[in-house]
C-alpha cells in the first residue's frame, strides 16, 4: 500500500472515498484510520481529516509506518520571537500547518498565534494576525505574521519582489555539492506532483543557492538560501538532483543511512530578514535547529 498515487475521479471527493477508489477492498473504517493517524499526505501536506476534499489529479502519498501526529492545542509563549503592533515573528514547531487546509481544520499556526496573543493583550492590536507566507507542516523555523492591513501589504510586497532574506538548514541524502539551482516550477510535472518544467516557458522561476556545511557518510548538512519562494522549492530542487531531504516521502525516493531514526523532513527555516513595515529599518531573526533535527545530526556525527 505504501507509495505515491494520483487521484483520478473527475469531481473533488472526500479523502476517505479517494482512498477507497484507489484500493477497492479497503473498508471505510480503515480509510478513515489511515487519515486520522497521519499516514496520508495530500499534495505534500499531511491531512488528518477524512472528509477533506481531494481534487482530480492530486497526488496522495501513503506511508503506513508514519508516527501518529501529536495534537497541538496551545502554543508556548517561547515560540514568539518578536512581537510589536505591526508584526509577529514566530518559531513554528513541526507537525503544525500554517493555515487550515480546509475551513474546519483546527490547531493551525495562525489560530495558535491568535490565541496566544489574546492571552498577551499588552502588546496591543489584539490577537488578529494576517498570513503573509507559509511553511510546510513538517518544516520548523521562523515565520512572520502581520497584525494590520498596512503591515500585511508591505510584507507581501517584499515577498513578491524577493527582497526577504530566507535561509534554511537541511539534511539531505548523499554528497551534496555547493551550487545554485534555478528551474521553472510547475504545479503538475505530469504525475500529479510539483516539479521542474521541461519546456522553457512553463511554470515560474525558482532559484535556490545551496552551500554544503558538513559532510557525513551518505548525507550532507546544507544551507539553502532562497532567491524565490515557491511551494516545496528546496525539497524539489535537491530531490531532482538526486539528494532528497532526509525524511522525504513525496519528491524522490529517500534512501537514508541505515539505522538512522528520522522523524520528519529535515528542513528548518533558520534565518528571516525583512524591512519593518512601520520603521523602514531592516530586521533580522534567527532560530537554532530544533531538538529532533539536532538528534539526527548527532546520530550522523557519531557514525
Amino acid at each position: 500500500m505504501d507509495g505515491t498515487y494520483v487521484v483520478r475521479t473527475g469531481a473533488p471527493i472526500p479523502l476517505d472515498r479517494a482512498l477507497r477508489a484507489l484500493f477497492p477492498g479497503l473498508s471505510w473504517a480503515r480509510a478513515r484510520t489511515l487519515a486520522t493517524t497521519g499516514k496520508v499526505l495530500v499534495a505534500g501536506t499531511m491531512v488528518t481529516e477524512p472528509r477533506t476534499l481531494v481534487r482530480d489529479g492530486t497526488s496522495i502519498v501513503i506511508f503506513t509506518a508514519a508516527r501518529r501526529p501529536a495534537t497541538t492545542t496551545r502554543l508556548d509563549a517561547s515560540a514568539l520571537v518578536h512581537v510589536d503592533a505591526d508584526v509577529v515573528v514566530v518559531r513554528k514547531p513541526a507537525g503544525v500547518a500554517t493555515v487550515p487546509f480546509e475551513g474546519k481544520e483546527r490547531g493551525t499556526l495562525d489560530q495558535l498565534v491568535r490565541a496566544l496573543l489574546n492571552r498577551r493583550r499588552r502588546e496591543g492590536a489584539g490577537g488578529e494576525v494576517g498570513v503573509v507566507h507559509r511553511l510546510d507542516q513538517d518544516t520548523t523555523g521562523l515565520l512572520v505574521f502581520a497584525r494590520n492591513l498596512g503591515a500585511k501589504r508591505h510584507l507581501q510586497h517584499q515577498f513578491r519582489v524577493h527582497s526577504v532574506e530566507r535561509c534554511y538548514i537541511a539534511l539531505a541524502q548523499g554528497e551534496v555539492p555547493s551550487q545554485t539551482v534555478s528551474t521553472r516550477l510547475v504545479a503538475d510535472r505530469g504525475d500529479g506532483r510539483r516539479g521542474s518544467a521541461r519546456l522553457p516557458r512553463l511554470g515560474r522561476v525558482a532559484t535556490t543557492h545551496v552551500r554544503a556545511l558538513e559532510r557525513f557518510p551518505d548525507a550532507t548538512l546544507v544551507e539553502c538560501r532562497l532567491e524565490t519562494g515557491r511551494t516545496h522549492q528546496i525539497r524539489i530542487h535537491l530531490a531532482e538532483r538526486g539528494h532528497p531531504l532526509l525524511g522525504e516521502r513525496v519528491y524522490g525516493r529517500e534512501r537514508r543511512p541505515s539505522n538512522l531514526e528520522v522523524p520528519r523532513i529535515m528542513l528548518h527555516a533558520a534565518t528571516l530578514g525583512f524591512v519593518h513595515p512601520r520603521t523602514g529599518l531592516p530586521v533580522r531573526f534567527s532560530a537554532p535547529i530544533p531538538e529532533d533535527m539536532a538528534d539526527v545530526l548527532t546520530q550522523l556525527q557519531r557514525r
